[in-house]
């Protein structure tokens, strides 16, 4: 049976159930320890592979000013780092429909990296190894490792590239809140260098079993980018207090900012969001309980 020409996949988004960041390697890359954990919210990611030129097109409901030029986009790198990795003739189209905000520490751009990546893959004549697609992941950044595998949940360290495939806990309705702040990654590692190590959440001897189950999961929830970014952007601190005023057995920052997010403490289908100020942009999701696989379309 031969690859497909074209394929659909959705590249859910992810956030970060406890992200501490240790030492600064050399190469300027942190070694890190996280929970990530995809939700359900997801851009549609098309891939045909062609005859032609290679081509990137975006759409959707977000500033698409901000997404930069195309030999920036991590999606775009990814195919071309699978192109060249594989020597795959011909070209590619791309078409990536955005539902994930930008910039707000929820993956959206490593996620379409990750859902390209699975996708050239599910149409080459040779695919790659699982391993061998993960390193390809790894040379574009932290998050794109885990959101290249079809892991739900997963504890990760290293640069993000080490990882243990774990049951994702039970799905719960997640509220998303959008300040109107935007945190420059770099500038948050920059302030995490003049952060007094006692202040840092600990490395734990973390239980398996503990990790699945929100009640024991909840209070090992942490973030070390929470020590240095609301203090500079207050916004996000109000936020984070108004989400524990709503049923939740956690509401933390996800990355390095700016997007906060509540888990609701039981299976309830909705979580209404309990906010001081209105004007805050809120969006409803669920935790997800697997990741959506690669359809061939043609």
């Amino acid at each position: 049976m031969s690859a497909p020409l074209a394929v659909s996949v959705a590249a859910q988004a992810k956030v970060n159930l406890r992200l501490v960041i240790l030492a600064r390697e050399a190469s300027g890359w942190h070694q890190l320890e996280t929970l990530f954990l995809r939700l359900e919210l997801a851009d549609s990611v098309r891939v045909r592979r062609t005859s032609g030129p290679r081509s990137l097109d975006v759409s959707g409901d977000v500033d698409l000013s901000a997404i930069g030029p195309v030999e920036r986009n991590l999606a775009w790198r990814a195919a071309e780092s699978f192109a060249d990795a594989t020597e795959m003739r011909g070209g590619f189209a791309i078409e990536i429909h955005k539902r994930i905000p930008l910039g707000g520490g929820l993956g959206g751009g490593s996620a379409d990296a990750g859902a390209v990546l699975r996708a050239m893959n599910a149409m080459a004549d040779a695919p790659l190894s699982p391993d061998a697609l993960i390193g390809l992941g790894e040379r574009l950044g932290a998050d794109v490792p885990f959101l290249t595998t079809t892991n739900a949940y997963a504890f990760a360290w290293g640069r993000g590239e080490r990882m243990l495939a774990l049951e994702p806990p039970p799905q719960r309705a997640v509220t998303l809140a959008f300040p109107e702040v935007h945190v420059n990654t770099a500038d948050a590692y920059g302030w995490l260098s003049g952060l007094e190590a006692g202040r840092r959440a600990p490395g734990l001897l973390l239980r398996v079993d503990e990790l699945s189950d929100w009640r024991t999961l909840a209070p090992l929830a942490s973030n070390t980018f929470e020590f240095v970014v609301p203090q500079r952007f207050p916004a996000i601190q109000r936020l984070v207090n108004d989400m524990w005023t709503t049923e939740a057995c956690l509401a933390m920052m996800s990355g390095s900012g700016s997007t906060v997010f509540a888990v609701a403490a039981d299976a309830t289908p909705d979580m209404p969001p309990a906010l001081r100020d209105a004007a805050v942009r809120t969006l409803a999701t669920r935790t997800a309980g697997r990741v959506e696989p690669v359809v061939p379309i043609e």
